[in-house]
């Protein structure tokens, strides 16, 4: 085996920036930041946008999307398909 070809897997703070929410993991990712965490360690701080602390599903917070809307929009735009009209359970004798 090649020595020194897998990146360094070590223990990293993931902290979410929107829910104040931080947790340690093992990971690869590169970072120059660091964090001391609780128990008194210093690791590298990955800063996230979302987290399970902050993402919609997680929280009971989603948001109904209009999709109905945009499928008009994009049909008034670019025009109905051909064939779209039809139904395609009807068959001609």
């Amino acid at each position: 085996m090649k020595s020194d070809i897998h990146p360094n897997y070590r223990p990293v703070v993931f902290r979410d920036a929107g829910a104040e929410f931080s947790f340690v993991t093992q990971s690869t990712v590169e970072t120059d930041d660091t964090v001391v965490w609780e128990d008194g360690n210093e690791y590298p701080l990955v800063t996230v946008e979302l987290s399970s602390a902050s993402h919609p599903f997680f929280t009971g917070q989603m948001k109904i999307v209009d999709t109905a809307g945009r499928v008009e929009r994009f049909e008034r735009r670019y025009g109905r398909r051909r064939g779209s009209d039809q139904n395609s359970d009807d068959t001609e004798e």
